[in-house]
């Protein structure tokens, strides 16, 4: 067998060489293929607040005034509270993974349910979704900026694509900087604004007042609050592998959820109370002008550079496996940020909006696969936990799992087609559940043995007869 020629100088430079090994790379690779080096993760303070930027956004208010509508605040303080719990737990139990092993979703997928080639299906669709759903938040802002202080639209798309590119192509270090100064502003502004809007109003009546509008059902209620962020939960690892601590992940990652679903979310209850309408944008967005443009430019850039980094790191890969080639992922966000702001700025992005509903079914699969195999079948996974005090990558992975695939595409096809529950949820359970029953008795079997460096070893226990979840 090919030994691993990454030693371990080579995984902690991961981080700032140049993939290609061109002095003139721009940005920061970010350890895209390697682990996150123990010594270079962040204090807790750091992370909890880009785990804190995650939280607020003009569109979660909208979904509580939305959900406020149809619903009295107790019951939509359940709806919160189920879909916070539900997230929380998906967050955790992958986070958990990610940070363990210093990896980000793409490259976890490899040595969690997937092997080689499977985890470029999963770069592509994690680095499609992302990528599209930068785009669409860069039309919205666009819009709304238009709106507040005129200019075209396009315009304005340009201005926050570069800047978030810009910002992103730096990578991780940089992003928590610019959350350390965004997310009091952005929060401090906002709650001016709407502790402006509520002051005429008595906040007793309004939390006890009967639901102005159509009676929103409580899974309804909790599809919209849990599904919406469910992708999100999935690819968490890109943000916990920077973690020290598995307590730091559980505690950030469980105020994210008391601050985005108990106090921006029932805010928003209250003001669709209020006005009785899910409309209460202009509410948050009171003050014009300079003001309300930072509001919205903080709002779309504080979760619009996650959208790109996660991709950046998709596409990665991607290309690493499909093609052999290393991409330094500066290159890449450079690309994939002219991309989804090119066609932002054309009004092109409101035309993938529900192919990329469709892709949000088809995420949550991978994260029910990687929590069954890393958590609890735990065969794959076995060199990771040879590697991980190293600090380097095993020297191979699996390179075919076609069970898990059938599994995903399964999975998918219950969270599509059945219209119970909460479709996010149905298909990750779905997969979670089909890969445990299939994995623990070794019916889930490895085909091929990859090394680091691409070449396929035709070595016996690579033909097909490793069967995962057995001895």
């Amino acid at each position: 067998m090919a030994t691993h020629k990454n030693t371990g100088t080579a995984d902690e430079n991961a981080g700032t060489e140049p993939a290609t090994g061109a002095g003139r790379a721009v940005g920061s690779d970010d350890y895209a293929l390697s682990r996150v080096p123990r010594d270079k993760r962040l204090g807790f303070w750091t992370m909890l607040l880009q785990w804190l930027a995650q939280s607020g956004s003009i569109s979660q208010f909208t979904l509580g005034a939305t959900i406020g509508v149809g619903m009295t605040f107790g019951d939509a303080f359940l709806a919160f509270t189920l879909g916070a719990v539900i997230l929380e737990v998906v967050i955790f139990a992958i986070g958990l993974a990610g940070m363990r092993e210093g990896l980000a979703t793409p490259l976890l997928t490899r040595w969690a349910g997937f092997g080689r080639n499977g985890s470029a299906l999963v770069s592509l669709v994690i680095s499609v979704s992302l990528v599209g759903w930068f785009g669409v938040q860069n039309t919205i802002f666009g819009d709304s900026v238009s709106a507040l202080v005129g200019g075209p639209s396009w315009l304005w798309c340009v201005a926050a694509g570069v800047g978030i590119t810009v910002l992103v192509i730096f990578g991780f270090r940089y992003m928590a900087v610019f959350a350390k100064i965004v997310t009091p502003l952005f929060f401090a502004m906002v709650a001016w604004s709407v502790t402006d809007a509520l002051s005429d109003h008595s906040l007793s009546e309004l939390i006890n007042s009967p639901a102005p509008g159509e009676t929103i059902p409580l899974a309804v209620a909790a599809t919209a609050i849990a599904g919406g962020f469910m992708t999100g939960a999935i690819v968490s690892p890109e943000m916990t592998r920077y973690n020290r601590r598995g307590s730091h992940v559980f505690l950030q990652s469980a105020s994210s959820m008391i601050l985005s679903e108990y106090i921006v979310g029932l805010t928003g209850v209250l003001l669709g109370h209020m006005v009785g309408s899910g409309q209460v944008s202009q509410i948050v967005l009171s003050t014009s002008g300079v003001f309300g443009v930072l509001v919205v430019l903080m709002s779309t850039a504080k979760i619009n550079d996650w959208n790109l980094y996660g991709s950046s790191l998709g596409v990665v890969n991607f290309f690493q496996v499909v093609f052999g080639k290393r991409l330094h992922r500066g290159a890449v966000t450079i690309a994939l940020g002219i991309a989804g702001t090119l066609l932002s700025a054309v009004g092109m992005m409101t035309h993938f909006t529900e192919f990329l509903s469709v892709l949000g079914v088809a995420i949550p699969p991978v994260g029910g696969i990687i929590v069954a195999e890393y958590w609890v079948v735990r065969r794959m996974r076995a060199p990771l936990d040879a590697t991980r005090e190293a600090g380097t990558l095993p020297a191979s992975s699996p390179t075919w799992v076609p069970m898990s695939l059938v599994i995903w595409a399964a999975a998918f096809c219950v969270g599509k087609f059945y219209d119970g529950g909460i479709p996010a949820l149905n298909s990750l359970l779905t997969a979670f559940v089909l890969y445990c029953a299939l994995g623990l008795p070794g019916w889930i079997r490895t085909y091929g043995t990859t090394a680091l460096d691409d070449t396929t070893e035709p070595t016996p226990a690579a033909t097909g007869t490793a069967p995962v979840g057995a001895p």
